[in-house]
């Protein structure tokens, strides 16, 4: 038995290349427009961080309502690669991390690295869970409305108890 293995560079696409720049580029702007629209209190960059958190969140909630293959590929590039990834940044935080260090405010830094690990990681977490209770109603609708079509008439059984 043979088994072909493709590499992730055999897989990439000139439509797959535009999607991910496309999403790129509206991810970036976005989160131009929401770190400046938000700011910084108290030293705290709340711009970076909530465009990080609710990246996270958004990606969780991606990966558990989009399938992998065909369309579901697609869109993923495009949202979560191309959007969410231009929307996410680790190279500013990195880059506001080392300013607070530099300027004595090693608390600051601290404080602000642990909110956004831990909070990118719960709100992942929440992501995933949302999608997934998502993804499983709309499967049970489907299959009800599989059932009622497959012979469910008025007074059947899956007519009168919704299907359960």
């Amino acid at each position: 038995m043979r088994t072909e293995v493709t590499s992730a560079a055999a897989r990439v696409t000139l439509a797959g290349i535009g999607l991910v720049a496309l999403g790129g580029a509206l991810g970036s702007l976005a989160r131009y427009g929401v770190s400046a629209l938000i700011g910084e209190t108290g030293g705290w960059p709340l711009g970076t961080l909530s465009v990080n958190l609710l990246g996270a969140l958004l990606l969780g909630l991606l990966v558990e309502v989009l399938p992998g293959g065909g369309a579901g590929s697609r869109a993923r590039l495009l949202l979560g690669t191309g959007i969410l990834g231009g929307f996410t940044t680790y190279s500013l935080l990195a880059t506001q991390l080392a300013e607070q260090i530099l300027a004595g405010e090693a608390w600051l830094a601290g404080s602000y690295a642990a909110a956004t690990l831990l909070g990118g990681f719960v709100a992942s977490w929440a992501g995933v869970l949302l999608g997934g209770g998502w993804r499983r109603a709309q499967e049970a609708r489907g299959a009800r409305h599989v059932d009622a079509s497959a012979g469910g008439g008025v007074g059947s059984r899956s007519d009168t108890d919704g299907g359960r």
